[in-house]
């Protein structure tokens, strides 16, 4: 048994069952035994591997539609280009990689940042990033970032913010919780706590017993940060990560442990854990500060952007192998059957502002 979970039962012998979203911050993000604090969650020696670590072909494409973006809104000077939740650094590499290339005075004209909570990480970021045209800065938090516009982006940012948990129960909907066996196991309970009526999605009073339901406060709370800041400082958001586009029942929650699906509750700190986004919750959160959002899948987000087109350069001339190769990172990206459909797009734009390929 690991420390953490020594510690999580501990909790509960003392206080009760805790909430899913307690569960879920502990096990990602303890300081001392947190999965993001401690292990090297990306690529084929971690856990899973993200579209930027499959292909380079997706950050030189966030890039030119974050400088699209930026011409859209007027061209600001002394905008803020920022990354939050950036993994190992991979993606902000190929952007600024692809904005020098685009524009040689556009780097050096503008300030980069990466927002990052994991010292760990961030440390691994710097390494990343030590041959790039341009230094970023690190912050821990948005309301951190310096002043100015804000362009900003993230990729697969709020499948990892906890969730909470209801399920449907003969008297009604309650709280899930995290609690234990009479034998010191953890175990899903049913406890008190309801949710907001006005949240549940219209079938829910005839779903059956044992539905779930999940809410995610913690992410409308990011995006109402980040929000706040584009409809004061002005700017543009992207964010793509796998989700639905409307309020709907149904656990989603998952462990990801050695590029396998693990039990949620077998190795706490040890294991990823996220749930689907609700985009239309993060939509409307957005819309409320005047704000407008434009939702499409990853895969006519990339193949909008160019996608074909690009692999089409950079196999050309190549040895059947390299093409052969070019192909498969296409097919992962934008494929039906791989991330190009289950993973959404969205932008986040000042109203009146149109940006390709939404």
């Amino acid at each position: 048994m690991s420390r953490l979970s020594q510690r999580i039962q501990r909790l509960i012998e003392a206080t009760g069952p805790i909430g899913v979203d307690v569960y879920m911050a502990l096990c990602l993000f303890d300081p001392q035994d947190g999965y993001y604090t401690t292990r090297e969650p990306f690529g084929a020696t971690g856990d899973f591997t993200t579209a930027p670590e499959v292909s380079q072909m997706f950050g030189e494409l966030l890039a030119v539609w974050l400088y699209t973006a930026w011409k859209a809104c007027g061209a600001p000077g002394h905008a803020v280009f920022a990354e939050i939740g950036p993994g190992r650094g991979t993606l902000m590499k190929d952007m600024l990689r692809t904005l020098s290339r685009l524009d040689p005075n556009f780097v050096a004209a503008h300030r980069f940042a990466m927002v990052e909570t994991s010292p760990r990480l961030a440390a691994v970021q710097k390494e990343t990033l030590v041959e790039a045209p341009a230094a970023p800065e690190w912050f821990s938090r948005v309301d951190d970032l310096p002043e100015g516009p804000l362009f900003i982006t993230g990729n697969e940012l709020f499948d990892a913010v906890p969730v909470k948990q209801y399920v449907k129960v003969p008297a009604g909907w309650c709280e899930r919780k995290v609690g234990q066996t009479d034998d010191g196991a953890l175990a899903f309970k049913a406890g008190p706590g309801a949710p907001d009526p006005s949240l549940l999605p219209k079938d829910a009073e005839k779903a059956p017993e044992g539905t779930i339901f999940e809410t995610a406060p913690a992410r409308e709370a990011l995006m109402d940060m980040i929000a706040e800041r584009l409809a004061r400082a002005g700017g543009a958001g992207l964010f793509i990560d796998y989700g639905y586009e409307g309020p709907a029942l149904g656990e989603t929650l998952q462990a990801v442990r050695r590029h396998a699906f693990d039990d949620v509750l077998a190795h706490p700190g040890e294991a990823d854990l996220t749930a689907h986004v609700d985009f239309s919750a993060l939509g409307q959160v957005a819309r409320t500060h005047g704000l407008v959002t434009r939702l499409m899948t990853q895969g006519e987000f990339l193949l909008g952007l160019g996608l074909l087109e690009r692999a089409g350069r950079l196999g050309a001339g190549k040895d059947p192998q390299e093409q052969e190769r070019i192909r498969g990172e296409v097919e992962r990206l934008a494929g039906l059957h791989e991330m190009g459909t289950l993973f959404k797009a969205m932008a986040v734009l000042p109203t009146g502002v149109e940006v390709p390929p939404f």
